[in-house]
Order: C-alpha cells, then structure tokens, then sequence
C-alpha cells in the first residue's frame, strides 16, 4: 500500500483546491471593485489608462490567463525565443537593432492551432514581446517594461553571454517587481560547450547569484545555426550555415512547472496587487478632487454663516441661522462623499462634532451671545446717534463672525475627515480626530481672513 503516494496526492488536491478559491476570490474582488468605482466624470479625467487596466485585468482572470512577459537587451533573441515557443512566426524579428519597439502579445498554441491555445491548470498562457531595454528612447521603453513587468504573472528575461552591467540593473528593477522570473542564456550553439558551461557557471554563481536561484536559469538556442557541408555549383565544397530545430525543451518544461505549481494562485496574486497599486492612485485622486471641491464648500459655508450672523441682530437668529448652515454644509459634504444624509443624521453628526470640539464650541457660543448682545445694544443706538454707533457695531459684527466662523470652518474640517474615513472616525474616535484637526488649525489666520473677506462684502 503506497501511503506516501496517497498523502503526496491529498497535498495537490488540496493545494488546487485553495489555488481555485484564491483565483475565485480575486475575481469577485476585482469584479466588485470594477463595479463600485464611484467616481463623477470630472474624476474620471486623467484615470482612463487605470481604469481600463482594470478592467483588462478583469477580462484576463475571466478568460483565466496567465501572461508571460519577456524582457532583455536588442541582439538577445526575444523575438526569436517567442517564437520558437509559438512554433510560428508571430513576432518581427531580423538583424536591426530595435526591431520590437512596442509591446506585442500572442497566444501560446497547441501543435502550432492558433484554435487550440495552450492550457495549463485552465490558464490561457499569452507572451508579451518587448523592445530592447537599452535601445534610444530608453525612458520611455523603461516606463513600457514597468507597465509591462507590473502586469505579468511570468517575467523571462534573455541574455546572449555573459551579463553587461545594463542587463544586471534591469535584471535587479525587474526582481524588484516580486514576480516570479527565469533567466535564459540564449544563443548557446554560438558557444563551444565549454565556454557555454564556463559562462554559465559564471551567470550563475556571481552575477545573479544574490537576485536569483540556479533553478531560475536555463540555457536555449532559439534559432541555432547549424554548419553543412554544400557542394558549389562548380563543384567544389562549402559550409553553409542553415537555421536549425530550437532548443527550448528546458525552458518549457520550466515555465510549464511554474505553471503547474503555482499558475492560478499567480494570476490571482497578480492581478490584485497590479488592482491594489491601480485603486490606490484612484483613492488618492478621488479624494484629493473631493477634497478640493470639500474645502471650496466649507469656505463658502463659513463666509455665508459670517455674513449672515454679522448682518444679524437678534441673537437667537444668529444662533439659529449659524445651526442650519452648518447642517446644510455637512448634508452638502456627506453628498460629495457618497454617503448622504438626513437632515437628523446631519444635525446628530454636528452635536456629536460640537460635544467633541468642547472649548472652542463653549467659546464660540458665549462669544456669539455676548457679542450678539452687544451688537444689538449698538444698532438701536445708531439712529439716536446719528450713525456714529455704526462704526463700532460693525467692528463688533466682523468679530463676531470672524468667531462664528472659526467654529463653521473646523466643523467642516472634522466632517470632511470622517467622510473621507468612509463615515468612521477610525480607531481613534471622535474626540481624537477633532483634536488632532484643532491643533493644525491657526484661528488668528483663519479669523483674519475671515474678517478681511467680509470686510470687502459688507463694503460692496
């Protein structure tokens, strides 16, 4: 009775079991995340490429394919390796530098039927040429190969000799991309065996000894020259050099290993970390957008409450009139968010604000009544003054707003945090996060602004 085998057997089952909900669970992930964008089209604006890289991303764990992107120097036969693993001329190839100047992509076929693509643990297998890393224009080939090696589950990448130090920098940005990668020493029938081996072993056990195993590199010659001897027509004899049969067997059964032991948990890793770095810059210019419109209307909202409450001079109008247009900014806030509200939810989330804001709140409200008080003395004695009472009311009624304002602009500081939190105050709770939002503000400069821009319009 072979129990090893039995348990060996177990293992895989189980293995593949967790490879297919890895790959399920991405998919449903990504899916969701496609759907759920929630942006306007003004912030829309700049992110076509991501989104639709997100979207290709979707459509490649729906066909359930694995890409394989092959990176290297001109001369190195990328093209040419490609190639043979297609068993077609799918790939432009010939003795220019530079030949490959954009990405190309084919499918990798069974016994050369374009119909019958390459399956390994259901995964379609598509190889992506790319142009040469050191030719003109490199900045924008290098930004190509990032673009390129961030989206691959696969990277191979093709040297012809013993490594330039080009290849070893390019090698070393490309290992940082944490995909997995195979070094192949291409053009091996231009060696003798015994310069092939002496290179080799120097690959090997110096150049790439700290960035990749010996099990990560592999020998090929994807269109070998081979020597025969040809008769001339004056009869005489020559050698001809005639391409011959390629040697890759070592490089597939490579790439199929990768493939067999890891293929869909790769695709599904790759695909959310290239979704993650993708949603991350859409977070961040959503929000950046979101908050530029947010900080616009929270201004607007103080100026207004300053304005009105200056205007103003029956205290319990102000304080009234300065409750319902904080509300009416937090109701405007939480609609630029996505999360709207109501109007008690609204007014619950300011007395939540205000009970957390404590002294500046107190100081706001015993400010305001005093000052209220005070302005009301002043106007009803601007008439029996023949107007000289307005100058100080006026003074009175900027400081009072300038005040008031203060209050309004910090309220739509700590509601803009908590939308952008999702509707949360995170771990910290209110509390912290209104301290923490209070001790950045400066009142005097927020006050004198305040001042100086209602100055202008009680002036016009």
């Amino acid at each position: 009775m072979n129990n090893t085998g039995d348990f060996d057997s177990a293992i895989d089952s189980v293995a593949e079991i967790q490879a297919e909900l890895n790959y399920k669970q991405a998919k449903d992930a990504l899916r969701e995340l496609v759907t759920k964008l929630d942006l306007s089209a003004a912030e829309k604006v700049g992110l076509e490429t991501e989104i639709q890289g997100l979207e290709t991303t979707l459509e490649k764990l729906n066909r359930q394919q694995v890409q394989i992107a092959v990176f290297g120097m001109v001369g190195r036969g990328k093209s040419s390796l490609l190639n043979a693993l297609l068993g077609q001329q799918i790939f432009e190839t010939g003795p220019i530098h530079g030949v490959t100047t954009t990405a190309q992509a084919g499918q990798w076929s069974v016994n050369n039927n374009p119909q019958s693509p390459v399956t390994y643990r259901l995964s379609q297998i598509e190889l992506i040429d790319t142009p040469g890393i050191d030719e003109v224009d490199g900045e924008t080939r290098e930004i190509l190969a990032r673009e390129v090696a961030g989206k691959a589950d696969l990277i191979i990448f093709v040297v012809a000799g013993d490594m330039t130090k080009v290849e070893y920098q390019a090698l070393s940005q490309l290992r940082e991309a944490g995909k997995p990668m195979i070094l192949v020493f291409n053009k091996i029938d231009q060696y003798p065996e015994a310069d092939r081996l002496a290179i080799y072993q120097k690959i090997r056990d110096e150049r790439v000894r700290e960035i990749l195993s010996p099990d990560e590199i592999v020998m090929a010659a994807a269109s070998p020259l081979v020597a025969q001897m040809v008769r001339r027509p004056d009869g005489s004899r020559g050698v001809q050099l005639t391409r011959s049969n390629p040697e890759i067997d070592e490089l597939k059964l490579k790439i199929l290993e990768i493939l067999d032991r890891e293929g869909k948990s790769l695709v599904a890793l790759n695909s959310m970390l290239f979704a993650g770095e993708v949603n991350e810059r859409i977070i961040n210019r959503k929000l950046t957008l979101r908050e530029e419109t947010a900080n616009k209307i929270i201004w607007n909202c103080v100026i207004t409450k300053a304005v009105a409450i200056a205007l103003n001079p029956i205290t319990a109008a102000d304080l009234f009139s300065g409750a319902i247009i904080d509300v009416a900014m937090i109701l405007t806030l939480s609609k630029l968010y996505g999360m709207e509200m109501t109007r008690t939810g609204a007014l619950n989330l300011l007395q939540r604000i205000a009970l957390s804001m404590g002294g500046l709140t107190v100081t706001d409200l015993v400010t305001t009544l005093g000052l209220s008080s005070l302005k009301s003395l002043l106007g009803i004695a601007t008439p029996a003054t023949g107007g000289l009472a307005l100058g100080p009311y006026l003074s009175v009624a900027v400081t009072q707003a300038g005040v008031a304002g203060v209050s309004t602009y910090a309220i739509g500081q700590v509601t803009k945090a908590y939308l952008a939190n999702g509707a949360s105050w995170g771990p910290d709770g209110p509390k912290a996060v209104v301290s923490r939002i209070l001790s950045t503000l400066d009142e005097t400069s927020i006050m004198g602004r305040i001042k100086d821009e209602l100055w202008q319009k009680l002036r016009m």
